[in-house]
Parts: structure tokens; sequence; C-alpha cells
């Protein structure tokens, strides 16, 4: 993973110092709120419902033992003793005191971590795939791009007051696990015919109040084009980009009104100024973004010799084979696996980690993955490189820091935002109602059977959780002042990217699992073999949901 350099250090321990500044001067009155306002929002720092919550940020999601036991340090000491895992793969904490935050940041930046620009008008923490660098159907290994671009945007200063927050998702596979057609801007990374490295351009997309799928605009750009042909949509956005609504301000309404045809060509033209500059890369940039992402040190494993073992084991072992299945993913390297550990037992928020928890994390990764680990845009934390042989092992000690429930892809590996609990943005709660589908779904054989269920919840239109791209969506939504929740059909994160459609009239929270469960069983009673839920939708229609949510259930 990328290591601080001097001028690193210099810049983030500046800018603690900075905010430390106007944090004192907003106490003492020295600063209005609408001066401090832009420069919290620098920092991370949003003021909620209850208390202000600090995002921290965690470049394309991958973290160090050392920067998970600061974390732990931070939540025990300065909040109430869990963090919550974000679907921007960044670390939030919803507890702390205004006046500690300075001190928090100051603690980050001894770990070489910090909460630039997480929040506000500006170019966004970068995301990517979970896997990055491990995955066997990796094309190219995106990180070396995101650290890239991550260098290049943090701190620019044309693109620093942008007319509303962008947020730029880069993939290497040949499954998305980035949801790169609903970001500002979506990178692919392909080869061409030739094996050269570049990029497909997708730009425009996004959830909230106006979902929209993104557009390819450029098929191919040479990986050394990628930061000029950024800087080119970024201006486009930053001249003609809405200011006077913030709900019409996202790139994607810029798209829309201009029409793609029109925004791809005010684009090329723009790049026509700038492909040519110094912020064209060269092949010692590329090399040096590289350098950072090398290979652990790998043993050289036989890998029928560790599968026999491990099959062994599994056929001893239920629990530990359904976890095999659910929760363990294959690894490029002979003799290793990577494992998802679930941040979704049945009780707890998804997401939510508490600091004890961290410091097991550390542990486990110090011993079994290298030290390193990866949180996921879908709120669970990766260890990426596990030998198969270690994997039992590992196992056990999962269950005993309570990660080892075996439901990832199922229904109850949902996303879910803070919703009313903390946000002040939210119509209605999101945790209550994962809660409880947790709970009206815990048998595990039966969510095998249903197979891969996206389930997603917001509690507004903001969309936080994504309730657009699930297989089935949950919307919070306010009806003259009490908690209803409008049901969503037919989303799709992938690259077959799909906007799910309103199932009906929403429900109140009472009724919403059990709304959920007629859906999950018209499925079961619809499918044929072999067909996941998102197929049977599509070949039977809303509308064999709709009569069984709302007619028999009347």
């Amino acid at each position: 993973m990328y290591v601080y350099d001097d001028y690193d250090h210099k810049i983030i321990n500046e800018r603690v110092a900075q905010f430390r500044s106007q944090t004192e001067r907003y106490l003492e009155g020295k600063l209005k709120e609408e001066e401090f306002l832009p420069l919290r929002l620098q920092n991370g720092l949003y003021v909620q419902r209850l208390a202000p919550m600090l995002r921290i940020a965690v470049p394309y999601g991958m973290l160090n033992s050392t920067q998970l036991r600061k974390l732990a340090h931070i939540t025990r000491v300065y909040d109430k003793g869990y963090c919550h895992v974000t679907t921007r793969q960044n670390i939030q904490l919803n507890w702390p005191a205004l006046e500690q935050v300075p001190d928090i940041l100051a603690e980050l930046a001894e770990v070489e971590m910090h909460a630039v620009q997480s929040s506000g008008n500006c170019i966004r923490n970068v995301t990517s795939d979970q896997f990055a660098g491990v995955a066997k159907d990796e094309v190219v290994d995106p990180r070396p791009y995101c650290e890239i671009v991550r260098q290049w945007s943090t701190f620019h200063p044309e693109f620093a007051f942008l007319p509303r927050k962008f947020k730029i998702a880069v993939s290497g596979t040949e499954e998305d696990r980035a949801a790169i057609y609903f970001h500002d801007i979506g990178l692919q990374l392909i080869k061409n015919e030739k094996g050269d490295i570049g990029f497909k351009v997708i730009v425009g997309g996004g959830l909230g109040r106006t979902p929209i799928i993104g557009s390819v605009v450029r098929d191919f750009l040479p990986e050394k084009d990628v930061l000029t042909y950024l800087e080119a949509i970024l201006r486009v956005y930053n001249l003609n980009g809405r200011r006077d609504n913030k709900y019409k301000a996202r790139i994607k309404i810029l798209v829309k009104s201009m029409g793609v045809e029109a925004f791809a060509a005010a684009v090329e033209a723009q790049w026509e100024h700038v492909r040519d500059t110094q912020t064209r890369l060269t092949d010692k940039e590329i090399s040096r973004a590289k350098s950072f992402f090398t290979e652990p040190a790998y043993d050289t494993i036989d890998e029928q010799q560790s599968l026999a073992l491990l099959q062994a084991e599994a056929e001893n072992n239920k629990a530990f084979a359904r976890w095999l299945k659910q929760n363990v993913q294959d690894h490029r390297v002979d003799g290793y696996r990577s494992v998802t550990l679930s941040l979704k037992p049945v009780g707890i928020p998804p997401g939510d980690v508490s600091d004890k928890q961290l410091e097991a994390i550390a542990d486990l990764a110090d011993r079994y993955s290298f030290g390193e680990v990866r949180s996921t845009h879908e709120q669970n934390v990766v260890l990426a490189d596990v030998k198969v042989s270690d994997l039992y092992d590992l196992w056990a000690a999962l269950k005993q820091a309570g990660f080892a429930t075996a439901n990832i892809g199922t229904l109850t590996d949902m996303i879910c935002c803070p919703g009313g609990d903390y946000c002040s943005l939210a119509n209605a709660k999101s945790i209550p109602v994962a809660e409880e589908l947790q709970r009206e779904f815990d048998d595990l054989d039966y969510l095998y059977d249903l197979g891969d269920i996206d389930l997603n919840i917001s509690g507004c239109m903001n969309a936080c959780g994504h309730h657009h791209i699930g297989h089935i969506g949950i919307l919070g939504v306010d009806k003259r002042g009490d908690e209803f929740y409008q049901v969503q059909l037919g989303g799709s994160q992938r690259y077959d990217a799909k906007l799910a459609k309103v199932l009906g009239p929403s429900f109140s929270r009472s009724e919403v699992s059990s709304v959920i469960r007629k859906i999950v069983e018209t499925y079961v009673a619809q499918r044929i073999e072999g067909e996941s839920f998102l197929s049977c939708y599509e070949r039977i229609g809303i509308g064999a949901f709709k009569e069984q949510v709302y007619v028999k259930a009347s």
C-alpha cells in the first residue's frame, strides 16, 4: 500500500494545525457558523442529528494493522467504542466531540490517515474493488491508478469548490465490484487488442433524488491520458454545472441536460487544451505508483495438496463448509484465498465494528494476511491473502471475534445507511428495519437456497444505502410525520447496471418484514431451476410480485 513521504507528512500535519486553529476560533465565537461550515466539511466533519460525525478517508479501502489499532484507540478514547464502515469504504465516527476532532486528526496523521476531502464539494475518496490485486478475474490491478488519481485530486486547487461532491470509482475486473456505473466518473481498466492498458470512461452516473446510470464517453483511453482526461471532464463540469440548486448540481444532471454526445464533445474539445501538458502520465510515474503495490512474500504452495486438506476439514464440519462457500473467494495465487469478514451478524447495525473487534482484525491481519485489510463498499472487511492451510484456524478465530456469519452475498448481507438514528437528513430509521430483516431471515440454509440477493436500505432519497441498485431496495419516506418504507425491485450494481422500479404504495415499519417475505416467496414459487432472483424478476416482471404483496394481502 502507499507509504507517505516527507511531503505527505508535512502537508497532513499542517492541515491538522490549520483545522485546530479554525476549530478554536469557531468555539471562541471568532468564526461564524457559515464561515466554519466549509472548513469543517473539508476535514470530514458533519453536524448530525445527535452529535458531529467524522468521516475518515480510507483510499480504495486499504488499511494496515497499525492503522486499525489506531482506529480502535480513537473509537475508545474519543467516541463510544465503535465505528462504522461506509459505502465509500471510509470509516465514520458517530459521536466525537467537536473540540476533540483536531486531536483525532492529529492521531490519525501519526498512522498516515486523514479526513481530508471525505466531504464537501470536491473530489471525494477514490473507491475500488476490495479484491484488487488478488482477484482471479482481474484484468489490471486498479490500485496504482487509484493512488495516482488520489494524489492528483487531493488539494487540487482548481477542483476544491465544485458545484457538488464528486465521486470516482475504478474497477479492473471482469465483474464490477465497485459500482462504477453509479459514480460521477467510473473507470474500467481494460486491455485493447494490442495488450495496451487503458480505461473505459463512464460519466454521469449516480443515485440520490435522480438516479441515473452513467454513460460511456470513451471506449478506450490510454493509461497515460487518464489524468488529463479527468481534468477535461472536471473542467467542463466546473464551468457548466449548476450552482443555483444543489439538487440539480451533480454532473449527472449536466450530462443529462446537455445530452451525452454534446457533453462528450465538450470534454474532447477541452481535452485538446490539456492532453499534452505536464499532467500527462509518464512511464516513470506509473512505475512509481505501481512500486507501492508489489506482491507480498507469498509462499510456493501446492494448490491440490492444500485443497485436499481443506476438503477433509470441510467434510467434518458443516458450519465451516458453508462459511468456505459464502465468505471465501478465489485468489490468483495458488494456495491462497481472500476472506470476507461479515459485519452483518443478527442484532448489529450493518457495518458497525467495535474497538476490540478492530484490534482483533489487526491481530488476524498480522497473523494471516501480511498485516493488511480492505474495507468494502458493501460494508464488510476483507483479509486478502490467506493461506488455504490457515482457513480453518482463521474461521475459528473469526467465530470468537463475531465475524464468521456465513452470509456474504445473501439477503442479510445488506447495505444499510445510518438512517434516522443518526442522520439529520433521514426521513426514517434504517437500522431497526435491517435488524428486523436479519431476525426474519436468520435461517442460513433458507438464505443459501435463495441464492445471491442484494438488499439495500436507505433512510431517505439521498440513497446512502444504495436502495436504487439493490435487487430489493427499501427507501424510508415521510408521510405526514410518520415513517413509511417504499419497496423497489430489480436494481443491479454490476456491469449490467439497472435501476430498481417502485413496487407500489409504501408500508409501515411493522409491515416491511412480511412484505419482503412475500417477495421472496413469490420468487421461490416462480423461479425455474437455477434461476437467480434478478433473472426471475426480469422474466416474470414486477406485476407478479405486486399481485402477491398487495392483492392477496388485502
